[in-house]
């Protein structure tokens, strides 16, 4: 009895190690397509994770659609664009360029054109207001005094 229990033990970690099966198709070809076009398309719920990489449930959903449609004989074209219809730009991880996308294309570059030219003008207009004043005599004597301390005070 004793050593049943101890077998038991010593066994109970293999089946701590049993997890999810993989979701792979039956034919090693496309599971390679759909891959090869899932890493272009966004998980909707991880927004920054590719749908190959990404392990949520709505990914998972996506990637067996994808599986389908495939079976079903869509090119991978055909798929985007189902998926785009359904989805948005936003599912694509290389959105296309529109006209009321353009400002999320080029924006952050006007923006950083903008700022340096306020940068380049705010500096010419403090360098002409900030003069270079000259000390008097008095002036300069005391801040060399200041500067210089007499040795004698160093201890």
């Amino acid at each position: 009895m004793k050593h049943l229990l101890i077998l038991l033990f010593c066994l109970l970690p293999t089946f701590s190690y049993a997890g999810e099966a993989k979701d792979l198709a039956e034919d090693p070809v496309l599971e390679k397509r759909m891959i090869g076009l899932a890493e272009n398309l966004r998980c909707l719920v991880c927004q920054n994770e590719s749908l190959a990489s990404s392990r949520s449930d709505l990914a998972k959903d996506l990637r067996q659609e994808v599986r389908e449609q495939m079976k079903k004989g869509m090119t991978d074209q055909e798929i985007i664009d189902y998926l785009v219809s359904r989805y948005g730009d936003f599912v694509l991880f290389d959105p296309p360029m529109k006209s009321y996308t353009l400002l999320l294309w080029y924006g952050p570059f006007a923006l950083l054109l903008i700022g340096l030219v306020g940068l380049v003008l705010q500096l010419r207009k403090r360098k002409n207001t900030v003069s270079e004043g000259q000390l008097s005599a008095e002036d300069a004597q005391r801040a060399t005094a200041l500067l210089n301390p007499p040795k004698d005070s160093q201890t």
